[in-house]
């Protein structure tokens, strides 16, 4: 018995020192993305894996630019259609998880996630899609280590270059050169409350690009944009 307990606490600190490792390695690459832009994503990963099992040669869609040169209107519509309260919460929006849960239960499916921007760009960076109670755990470990040591504009440079909007398109400058063959910092009022519409479903929308819903999606985040408080 005594034997049994010794291995099972060897064991236990075996467990605890390999999560202690992970944290380091995530908050060392979390350190290094506040002042070196990332090329690759764990989401960017895995859908290029998936491209290239129909087409080897296939290529991803991305081009990084500067905070400055991306459309103020894209900012705001991202801000109004995804996460308002973006520069006043510390990563997590209680009121809008809240919200969030409440619509389900009328649903009764999850048809909302309440994830902020924050949220959203920890899974982009270091997880997958699959949806999980330990992925989710990971996600807020690595929302706060994001909050706790980059800007907001920072948070928001990196989400406006590195999420997905499309078939292997990433970032706001291969959008719009995807769906409207100008460059980010060109966009329009309405071109982006469009791109910020696509954005919860971005490959079904890259292949239905006039579906009617993305059509009324628009129209609402054009009335929120005024409202968006960008960093």
């Amino acid at each position: 018995m005594k034997r049994l307990a010794i291995s099972v606490r060897r064991i236990l600190l075996a467990l605890l020192a390999l999560a202690l490792v992970y944290l380091l390695w995530l908050f060392g690459w979390v350190l290094y993305w506040g002042w070196f832009n990332p090329d690759m994503t764990r989401f960017m990963e895995i859908r290029l894996t998936e491209l290239q099992v129909k087409q080897p040669d296939a290529a991803l869609k991305k081009q990084w630019v500067p905070y400055e040169r991306i459309s103020t209107h894209l900012k705001r519509a991202l801000i109004a259609s995804e996460d308002g309260k973006f520069t006043q919460h510390p990563g997590f929006d209680w009121e809008g998880i809240q919200v969030a849960m409440k619509k389900n239960e009328r649903k009764g499916k999850a048809v909302a996630g309440g994830s902020t921007i924050t949220q959203q760009l920890a899974k982009n960076l270091f997880l997958t899609p699959q949806r999980s109670l330990w992925r989710k755990g990971e996600e807020a470990v690595i929302t706060l280590m994001i909050e706790a040591t980059w800007s907001k504009r920072r948070i928001f440079e990196v989400y406006l270059n590195v999420i997905e909007w499309g078939n292997g398109v990433f970032g706001a400058e291969a959008a719009a050169r995807h769906y409207y063959n100008i460059s980010a910092a060109q966009l329009g009022a309405e071109q982006a409350a469009r791109l910020a519409g696509m954005v919860p479903s971005p490959r079904f929308y890259d292949r239905n690009r006039n579906a009617p819903g993305l059509a009324k999606k628009t129209e609402v985040i054009l009335a929120r944009m005024p409202s968006a408080a960008v960093p």
